[in-house]
């Protein structure tokens, strides 16, 4: 499992690549996450009917930049993919600056930084520049060039299976379609990486899918190609922005209610978070919680989406997210995982009045201790509601209890015959 400086190793090694929706970029970045984990990756061709949409045409590029008649290049995408304007189309022209300035877009309020542009559906192509670079260049001729091509290909993505006991499955859902950003969403694949490892050690009760897919259309093109297979998806987050300083949040599944909404607000509720309601804007919770599936599929992220300036600008690179960042996101899964797990439903095979504990030897037998009052009044709630009809999670939420002491309890009172799950 990688630690917290192996996670950011792997973030700031993705961060050169140019990623986008389609493209070697996204291959590139799975090629890389396959060292790591067994990756199944997928083509689909485009033209492909999914859902609603369809495949578009994939985009490369190999070079672009903006040089002044010297021949120096004041843009160049050598620099910084976030420079050329994604799914820019191919451009080898000479134009004035004042044709230029309405291809270049600027960040004003922060002007040493140049944003994150992207054009898929409607050809067009553009440059993303920093506001004093642009403010710098003199009036005059420039040649520009976008060495790029769109035409029919595929839209990659990839999956990696860790096996349970039971074909129920938990998804983690990650976009791969971002270029040079570092906590949107790099941190997410690394943590993600971590997470599957980690899972894998021991043999867990569900069967965990890690998809790693270009935003929107990934979803949807995944959610098409399973149609039949979403019935197995009991539990679900969508991982993003998980690597900045800001404490974590989470949005509820559409459902607002489904078991891992109920597990997350259980599991933050020790730390500084904040919990919201399901909108549909956002990531690929949207289509996975859209109203024919309706999964119960949340999204986990520290500072959301737009909620931090270096959101979507060149200010979101490595130095912006943290090992220790990432190995809290990494713990909060974890521990959430370990209650979907251990969240059964159990019988109380004496029912008719309260078991003798003692002579089972469940009492302690050193009295007063908190630790023991605390598992002995867990047992006395869990013996109360196991009734078939309560899980864990239930009798920990209405007891006030940890999590982990009522299932410690559970498991103490199966082994001594007085509880069947």
């Amino acid at each position: 499992m990688l630690t917290g400086g192996e996670m950011h190793a792997l973030v700031e090694r993705l961060y050169p690549l140019c990623r986008s929706i389609t493209g070697d970029g996204v291959r590139q970045t799975l090629a890389i996450v396959g060292e790591h984990l067994d990756l199944r990756v997928h083509e689909v061709p485009t033209g492909t009917q999914v859902l609603d949409w369809t495949v578009p045409q994939e985009w490369n590029i190999r070079d672009a930049y903006v040089a002044d008649a010297s021949g120096r290049r004041v843009i160049d995408f050598r620099e910084s993919n976030l420079h050329v304007v994604g799914y820019s189309v191919p451009v080898d022209e000479t134009m004035s600056l004042a044709e230029l300035r309405g291809r270049l877009h600027t960040l004003p309020e922060s002007p040493s930084w140049v944003p994150y542009r992207t054009s898929y559906y409607s050809p067009t192509w553009g440059f993303c520049v920093a506001q004093d670079v642009l403010d710098a260049l003199p009036e005059g001729d420039y040649q520009v060039k976008i060495d790029s091509t769109l035409a029919d290909g595929s839209l990659t993505y990839g999956e990696h299976v860790v096996p349970g006991e039971v074909s129920d499955e938990v998804i983690v859902s990650c976009h791969v379609c971002h270029p040079s950003l570092a906590n949107d969403n790099l941190a997410g694949i690394a943590v993600a990486v971590s997470l599957a490892q980690g899972l894998a050690v021991e043999k867990p009760h569900f069967t965990y899918r890690f998809l790693f897919m270009p935003g929107t259309i990934g979803a949807i093109t995944w959610l098409a190609r399973n149609v039949e297979h979403v019935a197995r998806v009991k539990h679900g987050v969508v991982l993003a922005c998980a690597g900045d300083r800001g404490s974590l949040t989470y949005k509820r599944s559409r459902r607002g209610d489904a078991d891992i909404d109920r597990v997350m607000a259980h599991v933050l509720k020790d730390k500084p978070h904040e919990i919201r309601e399901f909108s549909p804007y956002g990531y690929d919770e949207r289509q996975f919680c859209s109203p024919g599936f309706n999964l119960g599929v949340g999204s986990l992220t520290r500072t959301p989406y737009a909620g931090y300036p270096e959101y979507h600008t060149s200010a979101d690179n490595p130095a912006f997210v943290s090992p220790e960042a990432m190995e809290d996101t990494l713990d909060t899964l974890q521990t959430a995982f370990s209650v979907l797990e251990r969240n059964r439903r159990y019988v109380n095979l004496s029912p008719y009045g309260e078991p003798q504990l003692g002579k089972r030897g469940l009492y302690d037998s050193l009295g007063g201790r908190s630790d023991a009052k605390e598992a002995q009044l867990a047992m006395l709630w869990v013996l109360s509601y196991s009734d078939g009809e309560h899980s864990l999670l239930d009798i920990a939420e209405r007891a006030g209890l940890p999590f982990g002491a009522v299932a410690t309890a559970a498991q103490a009172l199966q082994v001594a015959g007085l509880l069947k799950e």
